[in-house]
Parts: C-alpha cells; sequence; structure tokens
C-alpha cells in the first residue's frame, strides 16, 4: 500500500485506501493513500518551510538531483513503464515512449534549465536632475526569483509526462512542490517521488498527497502557504481553482481543455490527403483521444469532404482496439467505466443532433469476459457547427468532420469555439498554410503535421487555459520578475 510523501517522510493517510483499477480489464493494480485535508496542509507547511533554503542552493546543486532522478527512473525504466500500463490502459508504446520515456526527457531538460541564466541587464538610463533626486545615470537589472511554493495537480491521461513537466521545472527555478496527482492514476507519481527522494532531494521540497475527495484537492489549491498552482485538467474544474487564486492572488498556470481544429484545403494531391488523415487518425489512438491538442474537429473544403472520409474510415479498419500489452494493440480503453459511458453518451447524442456515423459508434469486444473500459474509434459526418458533438470537448476517440467551401469560411469556423489550444492546418500552399494559421485563435498551429516542437510555447487562448510552458518557457512560468535599479 503507497503512503503519502510529506515533509521527507512516508506518511499513512488518514483516510484510508483505495482501489487503482486496471482499466484493460478492471483488475486492482494497487491502493492509493487518501490523504485527509489536514495533511494536505501539513504537506504545504513543509514545502513553506523548505523553500527558504532550497531556493538558495546552487543551481547546479538543482541540476545533479535532477539530473540523478532521471538516472534513477531509467533504471527502472521496465517495472515503472508496466505500472504505468496498467494505471492508465496505454498500449505498450505509449507507456514506454510517451509516458516513463518523456518523464525522463523532462528531468533531463530541466537539470540543463536549472543551469539557464535568471539575470538579464537592461540598457542604462540617462535622468535629468527634478522632484526625485540629482541626475545621473540610472541601471537596471531584470531577476527571474521562484515563486515560492506551487500546488501541482496533474491529469490522468499521462501520469508521469505531466507531472515531470510540472514538477522538473519548478525545482529547476527553486521552487517547492505539493503534488497532487490524478486520483484515477496516482501510484506512478509516487514512483516520481520515490526517484527524487533517492536522488537527494531535501525534505519537504517535494510533497505527493492524493485522495479521489474534492476536499483534497480544494485544501491543495487554498492553502495560505500555497503561491502558485499549476493545472492541467478540464475547463470546468480550471475555472472553479482560478476562483479560489483570485481570492488570494495566487499565480496560475491553466492548460485545459482543446476542441483542436484541422482545417484541410483542397489544394493537396492524395499523398497530401493521406498525410491529413494519418494525422487526424491520431485521435483515436493516442491515449484512446484522452488528450487536449488532439485534432478531433475536422474542417474539410466540400470538394475533398467524401474523398477524406474514406480514407479515415479506411484507416479506421486497421486500427486494433485491443488490451494495451497484446501485439498489435494500436487503442487501448478509456480510463473509466465512467468515462467510457460519458464519451458514449455523446456519440449518441450526435446521432439524435442529426450526425451520422461513418464508422464506429459500438461497444468493442474485446475481452471475452466483457470486462474493460473500452470504445470504439469513432467517426461521426454530416456535421454542422451548431451541434454540441462539434462544441464541447469529448476526451475520447471521437471525430467530427465539417464541410466548407470557402477559406474565410474554414477560418470562421475553426474560431466559433469557447477552445484554442491547438489548431492544425493542412495545405499543399505553404504561404496559404502560414497565412490561415496566423488568424486562428489557438496558442499552436500545426501546419502539415501534429508534432510539436518541445522547445515552443505551450498553451491556449480562451478558455483552453492561462499562461505558457515547454522549453525555458516553464521555467518563466514558475518565475516572478524582479527588477533592481541602482544609480551611478
Amino acid at each position: 500500500m503507497t503512503k503519502l510523501y510529506i515533509g521527507g517522510e512516508w506518511v499513512e493517510p488518514e483516510g484510508g485506501h483505495y482501489e487503482v483499477v486496471n482499466p484493460a480489464d478492471e483488475s486492482v493494480v494497487g491502493l492509493a493513500p487518501e490523504a485527509s485535508p489536514a495533511q494536505v496542509a501539513e504537506a504545504a507547511r513543509a514545502a513553506a518551510e523548505a523553500f527558504g533554503a532550497w531556493s538558495r542552493t546552487r543551481p547546479e546543486e538543482r541540476a545533479a538531483i535532477l539530473d540523478r532522478a532521471a538516472d534513477i527512473i531509467q533504471r527502472e525504466y521496465e517495472p515503472w513503464t508496466a505500472l504505468a500500463q496498467a494505471e492508465t490502459g496505454a498500449p505498450t508504446a505509449i507507456a514506454r515512449g510517451m509516458q516513463v520515456g518523456v518523464g525522463v526527457a523532462r528531468f533531463r531538460r530541466y537539470a540543463r534549465g536549472a543551469l539557464e541564466p535568471v539575470e538579464k541587464g537592461l540598457p542604462p538610463q540617462v535622468t535629468e536632475a527634478g522632484p526625485m533626486g540629482k541626475a545621473g545615470i540610472l541601471g537596471a537589472l531584470e531577476v527571474r526569483q521562484p515563486v515560492g511554493v506551487v500546488t501541482c495537480i496533474t491529469s490522468y491521461n499521462n501520469p508521469w509526462a505531466n507531472p515531470a513537466g510540472k514538477v522538473a521545472p519548478a525545482l529547476a527555478m527553486g521552487n517547492t512542490v505539493v503534488v497532487k496527482p490524478a486520483p484515477q492514476d496516482p501510484l506512478s507519481v509516487f514512483k516520481m517521488a520515490e526517484a527524487l527522494a533517492e536522488a537527494g532531494v531535501p525534505p519537504g521540497v517535494v510533497n505527493v498527497v492524493n485522495g479521489q475527495s474534492v476536499a483534497v484537492g480544494e485544501a491543495a489549491v487554498d492553502s495560505p502557504d500555497v503561491d502558485m498552482v499549476s493545472f492541467t485538467g478540464s475547463t470546468a474544474v480550471g475555472q472553479r481553482i482560478a476562483e479560489v487564486c483570485g481570492r488570494s492572488m495566487k499565480r496560475q498556470l491553466m492548460e485545459l481543455g482543446g476542441k483542436g481544429a484541422a482545417i484541410v484545403f483542397d489544394d493537396m494531391d492524395d499523398a497530401g490527403l493521406t498525410a491529413a488523415m494519418m494525422g487526424i487518425g491520431t485521435t483515436f489512438s493516442f491515449y484512446s483521444g484522452q488528450i487536449c491538442t488532439a485534432p478531433t474537429r475536422v474542417i474539410v473544403h466540400r470538394s475533398v469532404h467524401d474523398a477524406l472520409v474514406e480514407k479515415l474510415t479506411g484507416y479506421l479498419a486497421f486500427m486494433k482496439v485491443g488490451e494495451p500489452a497484446a501485439q498489435g494493440t494500436v487503442v487501448g480503453p478509456v480510463i473509466s467505466a465512467a468515462h467510457r459511458d460519458r464519451v458514449e453518451s455523446y456519440i449518441e447524442l450526435g446521432k439524435k443532433e442529426g450526425a451520422r456515423i461513418a464508422v464506429g459508434g459500438d461497444r468493442p469486444a474485446v475481452r471475452a469476459d466483457g470486462k474493460g473500459f473500452y470504445v470504439a474509434p469513432t467517426l461521426l459526418v454530416d456535421c454542422t457547427n451548431d451541434m454540441r458533438v462539434v462544441r464541447e470537448e469529448i476526451f475520447g476517440p471521437v471525430v467530427v468532420v465539417v464541410p466548407f467551401d470557402t477559406e474565410e469560411e474554414a477560418v470562421a469556423l475553426a474560431n466559433d469555439s469557447d477552445f484554442g489550444l491547438i489548431s492544425y492546418v493542412w495545405s499543399g500552399d505553404p504561404s496559404r498554410a502560414f497565412g490561415v494559421a496566423r488568424r486562428l485563435r489557438s496558442g499552436g498551429v500545426g501546419v502539415n503535421t501534429i508534432g510539436r516542437n518541445m522547445e515552443a510555447p505551450f498553451g491556449g487562448f480562451k478558455r483552453s487555459g492561462v499562461g505558457r510552458d515547454v522549453g525555458s518557457y516553464a521555467l518563466h512560468a514558475y518565475s516572478e520578475i524582479q527588477s533592481i535599479v541602482w544609480t551611478t
């Protein structure tokens, strides 16, 4: 049974334990701790007490600890990959490469990040004599300082990459952290804490609390010892967190929902359409659609609409839904029975709204005993922009298709959304594609690719979030800017 990690000690949870369920077969992966709000407050106090000393450590020392943590995760790669797969239901390649593998890479990246300069000299300013004093030359220095105690609330779709993307840059900048994992798959995050403890992180610098109760998350946000909240999850929960943060002016970094628009123009050859199909098709396979950056809303020129739908339909025929560890599995289960039911309810809603199921829509029979939370990859066509399945985030292996006739209409449809995280443009004309990309109200745009540059700023417009991270932008996100001015 896993314990909480508070102030450098493994602590028995006051709320007992609950079962973590494998979404692939509904077996019990392990027992996760249920913290009390008082224990969350204790973790925040421990982080606050550790902040002074940790924030003054040499960058080289912080870098060495993050590097050692990466070494330890690499050493435990196989068993911790197996755990991540069991908790999330991710196919083997994703559990290895995109979960644990990205976790290692992020600790390595921010070990280097700890050594990045935090001071920048500004041009001197000549001032004349006046009410503020004598004439002189004012020098200025911009300094990035750590924010303080950061609560990191992480998402269930990736229990390695997401927490590592918060914890590593926060520590690199000299902050201390209270980590609240997603309750569906928290066990991997406690392994991350084990790695950091073994790597030599001082007591109180990293604390991990957990629980299914809403009160646990509220305590991690509302604590007076917390200076910043970094959250990845739904827009609805993010809004509630932001309201609490506003009461005490806590800093926020919010990576929220998405409904990625994928504009497909008619100026591509067959190979270009195939590339678009492959990019859009990742929605079905990558985390079983449980990813906010997925191109789930296809906006395609009417003249190539049927050809693209045909390609996507054919692609799905080769997309095996199966148990995560089985050879050939491309699509695993979604995280829980409740989420499976939610995704299926959206598919039924789409049918009622007038959408047509081009492929999918049923519950696949993966196991003889009927267990596991599987959803068939589903393509909804004949959609219009006023349908809820087009406007709301489904967070599952479901793609909707909306036709357009003109470039202006395509841009208008793409921007007619509450979300604005990442959009996509496929076109045979690079100039046109980049011109359209600049007109899209989203934090990122992929031009003829779903790939991401992991040094480019990441975050959303509108209800998709607040702030930017990834690369050096994450270091900036977990820091405050201080100005030091002097006269000569």
